[in-house]
């Protein structure tokens, strides 16, 4: 062994009887190979027992390995298998690289830091490698990271569903709202995920009786869900949810006005933002409708009720806010606007669940902040392939998992 081949040892970190053989430099295809291998004679600890053994038989195999300047630098070596007197045959460990894969820890360390900040297709065109054997890597150290996951402080959760693309396909997830990360994620919208989720919350240490609050939407699906598999738990309606729903009954009023007030066509935007958030053009425009004779603008009541509603939520007392919104429904069920009565029929059919805010305070907020970091990956992706990609990458995105324990050099 000369001295370059001791220098490359030293610098892949190797130990005893591991050594660097051989280096050749292919310049037709600008590659670096380094030719890894054992004295003769050489023997290995036990995987399972540490008892130092013979080798039993030997396969070669190749791994990818960082670049070596601008050059991309493979390994080769005979990977043995000892014979323990004790536990039988058995392939050794490798300390570059993890078993069955092509790659060495090295290379699938920065592999990670780089789908982390960019597109998976950006980061395969950089590495020189598809882009479905990244996945691949990603795959196996998120699932291994949360095999590791501790779940048994767990105790209000958030539901929430995000897109994976368009004509309603979804992935539900579940957050930790107290630490603000992702503990799951399940394809589809249906009570059966919060089975789903008891289930893979019970393997991490966490206990379905330990969940006393859920923030959900009023997803007919999520409150059997909770219902049937958190006994106790009680149900916050989101609030951003809850005030969607009188925004969608302010939209259908205007919708069905504006035969008769031609400037609500071009407002539709204005009327769904909150009034501190409109332009001076729009404030103009909402604040004209405001002032005819004898308020004549439907939709312009009908803004008033949400903004009524919204206020609620500034209350200084939970009496208060239960009787204001006992006001509010009366308001709204008698306003001769059939929008606004059918939302009205929608908060008295989730009562306790709105009431309930006043109790927890909590919120989807804290997913829905979760979800733009989604959203902004998936777009700079152009989406992606799978449903299992995409939760890979909620996972590693907004899943807060610790990669430490997973073998992946730091």
């Amino acid at each position: 062994m000369g001295v370059a081949e001791e220098l490359f040892g030293q610098a892949l970190g190797l130990e005893r009887p591991w050594q660097v053989m051989r280096i050749d430099f292919d310049r037709g295809k600008q590659e670096l190979n380094l030719f890894l291998d054992f004295p003769r004679g050489s023997t290995f600890p036990c995987p399972l027992c540490s008892q130092s053994s013979v080798v039993h038989d030997t396969t070669e195999k190749r791994w990818r390995h960082l670049n070596f300047f601008q050059h991309e630098c493979y390994l080769t070596a005979r990977v043995p298998r000892i014979s323990c007197t004790t536990h039988g045959v058995h392939q050794v460990p490798l300390p570059w690289a993890r078993s069955g894969s092509g790659f060495t820890l090295l290379f699938e360390s920065l592999a990670m830091v780089l789908v982390r900040e960019m597109p998976v297709a950006a980061a395969g065109r950089i590495l020189g490698v598809h882009d479905n054997r990244l996945w691949h890597i990603m795959g196996y150290y998120v699932d291994k990271a949360r095999e590791h996951a501790d779940y048994r402080f767990v105790t209000a959760i958030g539901v929430d569903e995000t897109s994976i693309r368009k004509h309603h396909q979804y992935v539900s997830i579940v957050v930790d709202l107290a630490e603000s990360q992702t503990i799951f994620a399940a394809e589809g919208k249906r009570s059966t995920i919060l089975e789903q989720f008891v289930g893979d919350l019970e393997a991490h240490g966490g206990s379905r009786n330990d969940i006393t609050d859920v923030s959900i939407d009023m997803s007919p699906a999520f409150i059997s869900g909770v219902n049937e598999h958190l006994p106790h738990a009680a149900i916050t309606f989101d609030r951003y949810h809850v005030v969607k729903v009188i925004n969608d009954a302010v939209d259908r009023v205007r919708r069905m006005e504006v035969a008769t007030f031609r400037d609500l066509k071009r407002l539709r935007y204005a009327f769904l933002k909150n009034r501190r958030n409109l332009s001076s053009l729009q404030l103009q425009a909402i604040e004209r409708l405001e002032s005819l004779p004898g308020r004549l603008c439907k939709t312009i009541r009908a803004m008033h009720l949400r903004e009524s509603f919204q206020s609620l939520y500034q209350e200084p007392s939970q009496g208060e806010f239960s009787l204001g919104l006992k006001k509010w429904y009366w308001w709204a069920s008698h306003s001769r606007l059939e929008p606004m009565k059918d939302a009205a029929r929608t908060i008295k059919k989730h009562w306790e669940g709105i009431l309930r805010w006043w109790d927890s305070r909590i919120t989807n907020g804290v997913i829905e902040g979760l979800n733009s970091l989604i959203q902004a990956a998936k777009a700079k992706a152009r989406g992606y392939r799978t449903a299992r990609n995409f939760i890979t990458m909620i996972y590693l995105l907004t899943g807060k998992l610790d990669f430490s324990r997973t073998g992946l050099p730091t």
